[in-house]
């Protein structure tokens, strides 16, 4: 019998039953005990590799017998550039702690108290040793907007008048202003002024607004008419009557122009018809003051003195929304060109408020308070940033960043209310014009190609002079 085999001591008795009666064997053999000469035992130590990081490894000299003459050279500027040794390091003593001591590893393990728990905390961390940090990514140098307008113009007998819309940028780079009775072009491109017309002792430039063509312009007089004129020939193409009292707010749609007034109607101009309105939406209590098209042409959003904020479509002539969070009179509206459906909108003295809108349910995304009374709104069409402009009581210019609302820039410079705003075809400069007779040209958007340009040429030097 092999002596291998254990063995059970019982009685002769117990014994003899036990192989007259065996007992079935209820588990499988069990494995030879392998003999401990044959037995092979490792000392290798494999650490886990998602709770390993490369800054608790070092690197120290692997030991090796010192060269000769130049190899000896060669071999420290090796170790120099690239284990990251000083020519400290690199000496060749061969004493306690030198790289070339025979009883250091190449990699050592050390504890990092420090460290923090997620294996991936410190990637973007620069302390020495860190491979991670040679590949990341430089931080982001924020866009630098200048805090006072390029160029300044005088424009005497603009009004201040919050219910009146006096300023419009074509997209054919032509700035219309209406200054008392009399409406003038400026061309930002040569700077030449143009006298487009004078209504007369007995009536009053209102509200302006280009075509999306740039083409014609249309006037809303204080009588209550709506006139269409050529801009390129300065010749008055058809007048529509309509409104009780003036027009103080007009909106293109195509062929279609929409007109609002003080008698509380909002009235719908075919150009291609002879009729002098196709169809009149009543809903406001009070003077219509804020009137927009959305970008596909779909809806038409109005605000009024009533502190109303209404939704209309070409399908219906009742308001499809009747927003009424707002606390004071509804001028400011703009759509956004980045989401479909997004309704911004600002409220005036006693509100001081800007809202967001879903215009597919009705819902209100968020309300922020400015501070101020505001005046008008514009979104960017190159980055998902919008301007405001506003009045009582600090009569600055505001960038926000949408959607976190964080203030990017606050202008200031006007004296009196910034009631008019308008943006350059380009989306980057932005012309503000307030009670203090002047209009004003900042640079606060960045192009669609590049980050952060800041455009500085002849036409646009900083200067002053006079609109007419």
């Amino acid at each position: 019998m092999d002596s291998r085999k254990p063995r059970l001591n019982l009685p002769a008795g117990m014994e003899a039953s036990l192989r007259i009666d065996p007992v079935p064997n209820l588990f499988p053999a069990m494995p030879k005990t392998p003999s401990p000469s044959k037995t092979t035992y490792s000392d290798r130590f494999i650490p886990c590799r998602s709770s390993s990081r490369l800054q608790n490894f070092s690197l120290v000299e692997r030991s090796s017998p010192a060269k000769e003459g130049g190899n000896d050279a060669y071999a420290r500027l090796l170790r120099a550039e690239l284990l990251g040794e000083g020519p400290a390091a690199c000496s060749p003593s061969g004493g306690p702690g030198s790289p070339m001591s025979p009883s250091k590893n190449l990699f050592r393990f050390k504890t990092d108290h420090s460290a923090p728990t997620s294996p991936f905390a410190g990637l973007g961390s620069s302390q020495e040793g860190n491979v991670a940090s040679e590949v990341s990514t430089p931080p982001k140098v924020p866009r630098k907007i200048p805090k006072t307008p390029h160029k300044v113009l005088d424009a005497p007998s603009l009004q201040d008048d919050f219910y009146l819309n006096l300023v419009d940028w074509s997209s054919q780079n032509v700035l219309a202003v209406g200054l008392g009775t009399c409406v003038y072009l400026w061309s930002a491109t040569t700077s030449k002024v143009t006298k487009l017309c004078d209504l007369g002792s007995r009536d009053g430039v209102c509200a302006i607004q280009w075509t999306r063509e740039g083409s014609y312009l249309a006037i809303g007089t204080s009588l209550g008419d709506v006139q269409i004129w050529d801009g390129t020939k300065c010749k008055r193409i058809r007048n529509m009557g309509g409104h009780q009292t003036r027009t103080g707010i007009l909106a293109w749609s195509s062929c279609i122009l929409s007109s609002g007034s003080r008698d509380r109607n909002i009235l719908q101009h075919d150009i291609r018809v002879s009729n002098d309105f196709i169809s009149k939406f009543t809903g406001h209590r009070s003077e219509v003051c804020g009137l927009k098209w959305s970008h596909d042409d779909r809806e038409l959003a109005s605000g009024g003195n009533d502190n109303q904020l209404l939704v209309w479509n070409q399908r219906s002539q009742n308001p499809i929304l009747r927003l009424t969070e707002h606390t004071a009179a509804v001028k400011a509206i703009a759509w956004s060109p980045h989401q479909h459906g997004l309704l911004a909108s600002g409220g005036g003295t006693a509100d001081r408020c800007i809202r967001f809108w879903n215009t597919a349910n009705g819902n209100m995304l968020n309300s922020v308070d400015t501070g101020s009374q505001v005046c008008n709104l514009a979104w960017c069409k190159n980055v998902n940033e919008l301007v405001s402009t506003h009045g009582y009581s600090q009569n600055q210019i505001m960038v926000w960043k949408y959607p976190s609302m964080s203030k990017v820039a606050t202008l200031t410079g006007h004296t009196l209310r910034v009631l008019y705003l308008a943006m350059s075809p380009d989306g980057q400069t932005i012309v503000t014009g307030a009670g203090d007779e002047t209009l004003r040209f900042w640079n606060i958007f960045p192009s669609v190609k590049t980050p952060a340009p800041v455009r500085d040429t002849g036409v646009w030097s900083l200067g002053r002079t006079h609109i007419r």
